[in-house]
């Protein structure tokens, strides 16, 4: 029997609290400090460690599409998923990003690009056709430079891509300083501006929500005795897994310990814990976020645009390199009774700014004021707000552990036995603050692999796929920690 445990430099536990993040301010009352038993089972079909976008998508997979057959009872290959969540469901990463869906065109091979698009429109035909409340809206996305040198990467970038597919160039354009039509202003960049780029598709979104609703429904289709196909477990955090000969896994909690067949880790930047291997492969990085009261200048009352309605993405900002971009989505204006509220600028980033640049920090119950200060005050110059510099009161600030990839890549598929893993261990984590326009059909991937399937509907990118070569490739490569410290490339 084959265990894996705790050594220095891996990921800890997740931190049983957190700071508040404004996605977490309506929190469901069904899955909150939700335990579909009272114990947890003895023995499952599938454990899902993780109930962020990537578990509750896999989960979703795995108990066909959320279906039980009560007819029949009867399931193809999966019979039961056990989730387990060390905190409230969604409280991780997902639930404290930057609520935007933003495809990255440019940069990267085309055939990445295209699985980004295809897993953006995967993501948003699931919204529209269950009609989920998650406050979906398509945007254009506009990605915009305060370094020339990066601004000339990137406009160098993008004919490349435009040239090897002339489908994705179709989907961008270009903004130079002295352009015209469209012109910077029209995408209502402020005045430091070097130059944009601007793109279809995006989206804004409530990503909590949009999670929350596929975990109720699997609960609330499958059933909720102890029976029931799906078992949600919160405050369960998993210790450590071991392998059995006869090709079962245990795994280990600070509530008891279960068997299963197979386990998926959707773990993203805690993967390590579990997994000592990945120590170096998949990296705790701390990110900011901020819900920013809108000013005055802007209210719908002065006859400006309700909204800055496009998926912001800032590089080069106060000297930040490529990897410590600051991304901006605005939420909606409401009016009740003549009362005007919402409206906040959901604006985070800043981590050049941070101590330690945020790197293989897994602490999210604390802010770090030099970037709190840094989101309040920076946006006047990122953003024309037409607000005299005056810096903005937030109503929430918070943080969230991203998990960095050695490699840039997501690490998808069943984990090598020289990796820690072996058959039935499978892993889809390390999306590098890049995940929601790439989870969903990831997830989709390792579930129809974990069953089975034929994986081939899902374009999943051959760099994505876990292997020991490509651990032994990535090893190569500077490590995650070093990273910002290296000069800048905007291709990474």
């Amino acid at each position: 029997m084959t265990q894996t445990t705790e050594r220095e430099g891996c990921a800890p536990l997740p931190t049983p609290a957190s700071t508040a993040s404004y996605w977490h301010k309506e929190p469901s009352k069904i899955l909150l400090n939700h335990r579909t038993t009272k114990e947890l089972p003895a023995a499952v079909d599938v454990v899902v460690v993780g109930s962020g976008i990537v578990g509750a998508f896999a989960a979703w997979r795995l108990l066909q599409d959320g279906q039980h057959d009560k007819l029949s009872g009867v399931r193809d290959n999966v019979q039961s998923v056990l989730m387990l969540e060390a905190r409230e469901a969604c409280w991780g990463a997902t639930g404290r990003n930057g609520g935007h869906c933003q495809p990255k065109l440019f940069g990267q091979p085309t055939h990445i690009s295209r699985f980004e698009l295809e897993n953006y429109t995967f993501l948003k035909s699931f919204i529209e056709e269950n009609n989920i409340p998650c406050d979906w809206e398509t945007v254009e996305g506009c990605k915009a430079f305060y370094s020339k040198a990066m601004f000339d990467m990137a406009i160098s970038d993008s004919e490349a891509s435009a040239k090897l597919d002339p489908e994705l160039g179709k989907l961008m354009t270009p903004i130079h300083p002295d352009d015209v039509n469209p012109s910077l202003k029209d995408v209502r960049l402020g005045s430091a501006s070097l130059g944009a780029l601007v793109q279809k598709p995006a989206a804004s979104l409530w990503p909590y929500k949009l999670v929350a609703w596929v975990l109720e429904q699997l609960l609330e289709r499958n059933g909720l005795s102890s029976e029931a196909p799906f078992n949600l477990q919160t405050k369960t955090p998993v210790t450590h897994i071991q392998s059995l000969p006869d090709g079962r896994w245990v795994v280990h909690t600070d509530r008891g310990m279960v068997t299963a067949n197979k386990v998926l880790l959707a773990t993203n930047a805690h993967t390590s814990h579990l997994l000592p291997h990945f120590g170096d492969l998949i990296v705790p990085v701390r990110g900011q976020m901020s819900s920013l009261i809108p000013p005055p200048s802007i209210s719908p009352h002065t006859g400006k645009p309700l909204s800055y309605t496009n998926s912001y993405g800032f590089l080069g900002n106060k000297s930040q390199n490529s990897n410590q971009d600051d991304y901006l989505v605005q939420r909606p204006f409401n009016e009740v009774d003549g009362k005007v509220s919402g409206g906040e600028l959901m604006f985070g980033g800043g981590r050049g700014q941070a101590t330690i640049l945020g790197m293989g920090v897994a602490d999210d119950t604390t802010i770090d004021e030099a970037v709190a200060h840094y989101l309040r005050t920076e946006l006047n110059n990122e953003l024309d707000l037409d607000n005299n510099n005056t810096e903005l009161k937030a109503s929430y600030e918070w943080t969230g552990i991203m998990g960095f990839s050695r490699d840039g890549r997501p690490w998808c598929g069943e984990v090598p036995t020289g990796m820690g893993g072996g058959e039935g261990l499978f892993v889809c984590a390390g999306f590098t603050g890049h995940g929601m326009p790439t989870t969903s059909l990831s997830a989709k991937y390792v579930a129809d692999l974990m069953m089975g399937k034929n994986t081939s509907d899902v374009k999943l990118p051959k760099e994505y796929i876990a292997s020991e070569s490509r651990a032994a490739i990535a090893r190569t490569y500077v490590e995650v920690v070093m990273v910002d410290l290296q000069p800048d490339d905007y291709h990474c």
